[in-house]
């Protein structure tokens, strides 16, 4: 039984209100509590995925953590956005210890990266093994086993065929390199992206990106010729969005559709909300890419490798797209992306694209363990715990009204509420209770745990939101 404990005062961080919850009070018993730490001459308690969870013992931060913090700030970029003052030590599984030994559930991931869990062992061993053959060589002038080895099983894996594999460091990378491939192919200069999307922030990603103006503001005119079309609207389904849009309104006022590379799209909106369009609305737009011989980009960064259930969100749709973009979960907490391509698409020449880091072969070794994994059953497992997730989130949406619509494939799940603001104070408010989740869209929250999560996490978690939601309801009545 979850027992909700008291409030206590909040430590130095300019986020949080001066008072937070410190959440479920699940482990009275719990051995940390007579072992607190290194200090004292006793051994550290063992953390392990099947830890109890949550375990709040400070105020949050706690001691240690507001002195990471404070030491944080004074050195690194504003830019940064922390959302609320987590201080991470260690992880195992779907468990987070902060430097003061206070444990979270986290349903975030890393923002979806850590697709087989914290510190799984079959990973960490083939990291340690790579570590201890090879740190770094350059996979873009020579060859490397592990490399070979990844792009291999990209490439089977891969839903278009005779595909080839271009890896790189991150998401914006990769989207960076769909964009200069699409346009080198097609000798085109424009591009269509969707309003809402997330595909990343160096400059030629971030003219894609449309998912919040901060994002742009003050960073002068993003690459020409990149034009927006409306997402599907998952409140009014007979909205003119996708290849509607497209046709009717760019292709008659902004651009000749002979004067463009590729369109842009994620099969499921990430940041702009956790949107799952119909298949039908995919397919259209994968007729008019052929109709018109536009490439085609399916950005999997956050629906790929298992997220949605299957190893690529575009599967279930049955479009199959010209290029696709990966990273995020690829490498489980290591920095890998890149782009697969139909075959005869990847025609640039020796020089045309590289990287000096891209498919390090220590991130390639954690990667194609990380595949396998997926391949061997964490996607039925996220089909498995996500329907469970999903059905206790509907069925709490019937009981809480400030819930408007549940939604999502696998373990990628939006609740939306009724403002921003509310998005927020429940982002915060399960936080203060142990659970970690984030915002996204106009008034959403996310939930993105690794796929390794329990039934009993996801009801755990749900327990979490509904006691947040309950005391977001006291403080509006």
């Amino acid at each position: 039984m979850l027992r909700q404990v008291g409030t206590v005062a909040a430590k130095r961080w300019s986020g949080p209100p001066t008072t937070i919850e410190t959440g479920f009070d699940m482990t009275l018993t719990d051995d940390r509590l007579a072992q607190p730490d290194d200090t004292t001459g006793t051994a550290a308690v063992e953390l392990t995925a099947t830890s109890t969870v949550p375990l709040l013992l400070t105020a949050l931060p706690g001691p240690k953590g507001q002195a990471v913090i404070d030491a944080d700030q004074r050195v690194t970029s504003p830019s940064l956005t922390r959302v609320y003052p987590l201080v991470v030590e260690r992880a195992c599984g779907c468990v987070i210890e902060d430097v003061d030994g206070n444990r979270f559930l986290d349903f975030n991931a890393g923002i979806a990266v850590v697709a087989a869990g914290h510190a799984h062992p079959e990973v960490n061993a083939a990291v340690h093994a790579q570590v201890d053959q090879t740190l770094h060589y350059c996979s873009s002038d020579f060859y490397l086993p592990a490399h070979a080895a990844v792009c291999t099983r990209l490439a089977r894996l891969a839903p278009m065929a005779d595909a080839r594999v271009f890896l790189s460091n991150s998401g914006t990378e990769a989207v960076e390199a769909a964009l200069k491939l699409s346009r080198h192919y097609t000798r085109r200069p424009n591009v269509i992206a969707f309003f809402g999307a997330f595909h990343g922030r160096s400059l030629g990603s971030l003219s894609l990106t449309a998912s919040k103006a901060r994002q742009r503001a003050g960073f002068g005119i993003p690459a020409p010729g990149s034009f927006h079309a409306p997402y599907w609207d998952p409140y009014d389904a007979d909205a003119l969005t996708g290849a509607d849009y497209i046709r009717r309104v760019l292709f008659t006022k902004m651009t000749d559709p002979g004067d463009v590379a590729a369109i842009f799209v994620e099969p499921i909106q990430g940041e702009g909300g956790y949107i799952v369009p119909p298949a039908e609305w995919l397919q259209a737009l994968r007729e008019l890419c052929d109709e018109h011989g536009i490439v085609l980009v399916m950005d999997e960064v956050q629906t790929g490798v298992g997220r949605t259930g299957t190893m690529w969100a575009c599967e279930q749709s049955g479009v199959v797209p010209d290029i696709m973009t990966i990273g995020k979960g690829l490498a489980s907490g290591l920095p890998l992306a890149g782009i697969i391509t139909r075959g005869e698409l990847m025609n640039w020449e020796p020089g045309g694209h590289g990287s000096t880091f891209g498919g390090n072969p220590v991130a390639c070794a954690a990667a194609d363990v990380t595949l396998r994994l997926v391949e061997d059953g964490l996607a039925a497992n996220a089909t498995a715990v996500g329907d469970h997730l999903r059905q206790r989130l509907t069925a709490l949406a019937g009981e809480q009204p400030l819930i408007g619509q549940v939604r999502g494939r696998g373990l990628m799940i939006g609740i939306d509420l009724p403002d921003h603001d509310t998005a927020e104070a429940l982002e915060r408010a399960c936080f203060e209770r142990g659970l970690l989740i984030l915002t996204c869209g106009e008034r959403s929250v996310r939930m993105m745990p690794p796929l390794v999560v329990t039934k009993e996490q996801a009801d755990i978690a749900v327990d979490i939101v509904a006691d947040a939601l309950a005391s977001l309801n006291g403080d509006r009545s």
